[in-house]
């Protein structure tokens, strides 16, 4: 099949395809006469398994680590779940950063009056030439 065929079958844009071949997730493959490039169901398969892997959130590294492993049928669940549990910490980091944002905005959208006066916390934060860590400013 052609990329346009390996893209709507694995749900994969035909641009996200060219840059996986491109950062190696996806081995380059092999060219008709006319320069069309040529998928099987494997590459597709691999497609799906970086969408879902990319939907959850893992980084490029990881995927690679993680599609080595699922060609690896000697390969040891432990080396999987190390990687998930070392993803879901760094989740919970980015996670606990953005709520760190959230309740920053907030508190400086509740002081600010949002009327006519051009008065503004949040201005005034942006503006501050000395950045404040954002639990502090709660």
């Amino acid at each position: 099949m052609n990329i346009g065929e390996a893209a709507r079958a694995s749900g994969v844009t035909a641009k996200m395809i060219r840059y996986y071949e491109s950062v190696g997730l996806l081995a380059p493959k092999g060219r008709t006469e006319s320069g069309y490039r040529v998928y099987g169901m494997e590459e597709v398969h691999a497609l799906r398994f970086i969408r879902q892997a990319r939907r959850l959130g893992f980084l490029v590294e990881d995927i690679r680590r993680l599609l080595a492993l699922w060609h690896d049928r000697s390969r040891a669940s432990a080396e999987v779940k190390a990687i998930a549990l070392e993803h879901v910490s760094e989740l919970d980091q980015r996670i606990a950063e953005l709520t760190q944002m959230r309740d920053t905005l907030k508190h400086l959208a509740a002081h600010c009056h949002g009327d006519e006066r051009p008065d503004c916390p949040i201005i005034e934060r942006l503006a501050d030439p000395e950045p404040v860590a954002p639990d502090a400013a709660a």
